[in-house]
């Protein structure tokens, strides 16, 4: 059955309707009130004439499929929830540069942990946010770790071990990992007062602890009541300054956009507690054609639907004179059934419908949230927005308005954000470079770390079939490349072809000399390999008691980012992004300083020359010799003098009498065979 014949039989009740190619691929999701009336709209000719959208979606599809749902909320939910699913490349789809922290609290877990993510899963967990700004829930959970003493480290909690790691002798840990430090009951009592501290249940969590201070003072275990004051006195303080996501009146989301040249940039500031606390991010480049303003197929529900939103078509009306209407009857459709903004002499088919974006955008960004505000203003009208704030009413249990100010203070706010939506745009598609400190940022936010790194250390493994295995490590500090701290390693204990086992020797030597010398680790240990490495490195720092360093790996020709605990969700930056650009630097520079040691450790074992049969000239004589010279040929000519100013006069003395006897060979008959330094790059 073609496109037209599906037509016929489509029936007239809301629903959403998917287009595929020849490859079955769906390239569009859409709903309708009235899916007959609104896929018939895609097959008038003036339509596929003025709308580019529907002409080329027109051209490639070649199958329709469509669910029918009670009503247009279930028609909005279900677009959104297929849009997510299949991503269509002709629907404008949601591309997240930033999303806000969560705490995370594993309570599923024998011994629960507490992690910042960004991520919602439904794992069991208990998920407390969104933090604005992204830095508080770091500060929250470092609170955690010093008050509570619930930890955040990657150790396997599930079995136990012999010892506990550094967190607990730095007492930011109850040691949960060695069986005889903390009972389960205690351990479970300091996640209620986690869970209590989380929620917000500041006088239950009060009571809770003076309560027990008391008692642990009147069992005379000072040290614990001592805990438990510093505890209370957190508490109190914490709860001036914490500014989580509430559901407060005056929280609002506002929104503004730039568009110019088929790229689009959108910010969003989130005002909580009437003040603008943080902004966001969303950026689009070779946008879709589905961007082309396509009300006119909305109209093509007549004016009927407009003057009588809640009665469904009557199929006796002149648009549904015949349910088998031939194609030809359908390019024929009278403009007097239809209002088509083409219809005015003054139209021009405008390349960007901020109405159908923002339609599409606010649902995907919203539907799924699990705390939404009770005011969302945008700069453009669109034609659900009634229908999307009463879907999210229902779903948050609070009112949400959708206003698009016309007048007054807050259309002023939204003229600001899209003053700020024009300065990201001009930042992230023309030749406007970031700050170093913007970087950073932007780097913290995409490897989801505790703050802005300040130091980055990169290794890389470098060997020819397992042969003369090296590594190196670079040092990117403050914004640059810093040499002085570069440093190479030759591999010792691993022979043949091992990269992984490499890798977990140079990282055991490098931090484990760190860790004695008391010097601080960097704020981001960077690998050049994929998962296989990333986990070879892990496993080096927790083999010397190291498990909350930030660890990620790049892979190569892929550039993809791994981050060590969040390898299941693997980080893809956008190929013009200035943080990807700033990895593949660092990547490159480690593997450059990789290749160059390790070809001169090659050239230095492949130097097979003359002056191995002189005695008293050594490996590192003859190394500083081939070095200062450059040839045997340049030592063979080298006088006296020459010679003392690299080695002592003894041997000078030797080298001479040697290359002079084979001269002497070679005047009594026997060629004299010069041996260039031969070097294999």
């Amino acid at each position: 059955m073609d496109l037209l014949q599906k037509i016929r039989t489509l029936p007239t009740q809301p629903g959403v309707y998917l287009y595929k190619n020849a490859e079955g691929e769906v390239i569009y999701v859409g709903k309708a009130k009235n899916l007959r009336s609104r896929v018939r709209s895609y097959f008038l000719e003036k339509n596929q004439a003025a709308n580019a959208k529907t002409g080329s979606l027109m051209r490639e599809a070649v199958d329709l499929e469509y669910i029918l749902v009670a009503n247009e909320h279930e028609a909005l939910a279900l677009e959104n929830n297929l849009i997510k699913q299949r991503k269509p490349r002709f629907n404008i789809l949601l591309r997240d540069d930033k999303t806000y922290p969560y705490v995370k609290l594993t309570l599923r877990d024998r011994h629960p942990k507490v992690f910042v993510t960004r991520r919602l899963k439904k794992d069991g967990s208990t998920y407390y946010g969104p933090y604005f700004p992204g830095n508080l829930a770091y500060r929250i959970v470092d609170l955690i770790h010093r008050s509570f003493l619930i930890p955040s480290c990657k150790v396997d909690l599930s079995r136990y071990h012999p010892r506990p790691c550094l967190e607990f002798y730095i007492k930011r840990c109850l040691g949960p990992c060695v069986e005889s430090l903390v009972t389960r009951d205690a351990y479970s009592e300091a996640v209620r007062d986690v869970q209590l501290f989380l929620e917000g249940k500041e006088n239950e969590l009060e009571s809770r602890l003076t309560a027990r201070m008391h008692e642990a003072a009147g069992n005379e275990q000072y040290e614990l009541a001592a805990r438990l004051r510093d505890q209370l006195i957190t508490v109190h303080q914490l709860q001036e300054k914490q500014r989580i996501a509430s559901a407060d009146d005056s929280d609002a989301d506002v929104f503004g956009f730039h568009f110019a040249n088929e790229m689009l940039a959108v910010n969003q500031f989130h005002m909580r507690g009437g003040k603008i606390v943080d902004r966001r991010d969303f950026f689009w480049e070779d946008l879709p054609e589905l961007l082309d303003d396509d009300a006119n197929t909305e109209t093509f529900d007549t004016s009927t639907d407009a003057r009588h939103p809640e009665e469904p078509r009557d199929e006796g009306s002149p648009y549904f004179a015949s349910a088998a209407i031939e194609a030809s009857e359908i390019q024929s459709v009278s403009s007097s059934e239809t209002i088509s903004p083409q219809d005015d002499p003054q139209f021009e088919a405008p390349s960007f419908s901020p109405s159908k974006f923002f339609a599409s955008f606010l649902a995907q960004l919203y539907l799924d949230q699990p705390y939404v505000p009770r005011t969302i203003m945008v700069p453009a009208e669109f034609e659900d927005r009634a229908a999307l704030a009463e879907l999210l009413t229902e779903r948050t249990s609070h009112k949400v308005e959708i206003l698009v100010p016309q007048r007054g203070e807050k259309r002023s706010l939204v003229d600001l954000v899209c003053q700020n939506a024009k300065q990201s745009f001009d930042q992230r598609f023309r030749t406007l470079q970031p700050t170093k400190a913007a970087i950073a940022e932007a780097l913290q936010d995409a490897l989801n770390l505790a703050e802005p790194p300040k130091r980055i250390e990169c290794f890389d493994i470098s060997h020819i079939q397992g042969a003369e295995t090296v590594a190196s490590m670079v040092v990117w500090e403050n914004g640059e490349m810093k040499k002085s701290d570069y440093r190479k390693f030759k591999v010792k204990t691993v022979s043949g072809v091992d990269d992984f086992a490499s890798m977990h020797e140079i990282l055991t030597r490098r931090y484990g000399r760190l860790q004695e010398e008391k010097k601080p680790f960097p704020s981001l240990i960077l690998i050049d390999g994929g998962l296989g490495q990333l986990h070879a490195a892990a496993a080096a720092l927790e083999q010397i008691g190291v498990t909350l360093q930030p660890l990620a790996s790049i892979a190569k020709r892929e550039e993809i980012i791994y981050v060590y605990g969040q390898e299941d969700d693997p980080v893809v930056l956008d190929r013009r992004s200035p943080v990807l650009h700033l990895v593949q630097r660092i990547r490159d520079e480690s593997h450059r300083f990789a290749v160059t040691y390790h070809r001169k450790r090659r050239q230095m074992r492949d130097r097979v020359t003359e002056l191995d049969e002189i005695p008293g000239v050594g490996p590192r004589t003859r190394q500083r010799l081939v070095e200062h010279f450059g040839s045997v040929r340049g030592i063979k000519l080298a006088g006296h003098d020459a010679l003392t100013a690299v080695v002592n006069a003894a041997t000078a003395t030797k080298i001479r009498a040697y290359f002079h006897d084979q001269r002497e060979t070679a005047i009594d008959g026997e060629p004299e065979q010069d041996n260039p330094l031969r070097v294999i790059s």
